[in-house]
């Protein structure tokens, strides 16, 4: 199933370097500890068995690792940060638990063909800037019968929301295909359809706790959250001021929480594939 690029290795090269630089930006850890719990639901729900071989693809510091290692999985993390997959391998530590963290690339996955039984990916390999070719892996990796399972931001949820308005004011480079697309049945079917026995997808919500007002969650992602770290950076000061505006906005009207704490949910695309 694996699909070779079809650019030039120079502009692979870029889109590569890019990717990276992104998410070494910042510390996405402070991040994705907001959503550790939904986290390990969505893991939960795939029912893995002791033994199963798990792949996380762009696995970050390990929100889906862990508690896949926990379930009695043999599992390996894999990501294009070097400075998240060394978080990882601390959390693993911590909790004791025996999970093989790897940099690498989710369009270019250094695994065999049909090595393991499934591959988790959320809100990570939607990330990769070929989709093609990350979708060609993941099918590419796992065995026939096994499971590619993503959580993916849809365009109407409120990460999509949040989004759109970081690339309002920082648009992404020409050619660049919107993340977003990733959480729409429609990419979903076209991506990873040709080696697919059969696709689910289903809604669902994940939620944001943050112990701080809206306000100040926005400096949380601002300062520490590579994608908008990276185009805020990029605006003058009075495109700062508006975009910051903007989200500060979004997250005030979207918080459920009245304690001067922050709780907002944000919609997800999951994809359960069993591939062919």
């Amino acid at each position: 199933m694996n699909i070779q690029p079809s650019s030039a290795p120079g502009e692979s090269d870029a889109l590569t370097a890019r990717v990276r630089s992104t998410w070494t930006s910042g510390d996405f850890g402070r991040i994705a500890r907001s959503y550790e719990c939904g986290a390990a639901e969505f893991i939960a729900r795939l029912e893995l068995e002791p033994g199963d071989e798990v792949l996380d693809v762009a696995c970050g510091t390990g929100n889906l690792a862990l508690p896949a290692a926990r379930a009695g999985a043999t599992v390996t993390g894999v990501d294009i940060a070097p400075n998240l997959i060394t978080q990882a391998k601390a959390r693993a530590a911590e909790e004791q638990q025996s999970i093989l963290f790897e940099v690498g690339d989710a369009e270019a996955l250094d695994y065999a063909n049909d090595e393991f039984d499934v591959a988790v990916s959320m809100f990570g390999a939607m990330f990769a800037a070929r989709p093609d070719r990350a979708a060609a892996e993941l099918l590419r990796v796992v065995r026939p019968a096994g499971r590619i399972a993503m959580a993916n931001w849809t365009p109407m949820g409120f990460v999509g929301e949040m989004l759109k308005r970081m690339q309002h004011y920082a648009p992404a480079p020409a050619g660049v295909l919107s993340p977003l697309q990733w959480g729409t049945d429609y990419a979903v079917h076209e991506r990873l359809g040709p080696g697919a026995r059969s696709i689910e997808t289903r809604q669902r919500l994940i939620a944001f706790e943050f112990p701080f007002d809206p306000a100040a969650v926005v400096n949380e992602f601002i300062t520490w959250y590579g994608p908008m770290l990276r185009a805020y950076a990029s605006l003058d000061f009075a495109g700062r001021n508006a975009l910051r505006r903007d989200l500060e906005t979004l997250w005030s009207e979207n918080n459920r929480a009245s304690d001067g704490t922050t709780y907002v949910e944000s919609e997800y695309l999951e994809v359960i594939v069993t591939v062919r």
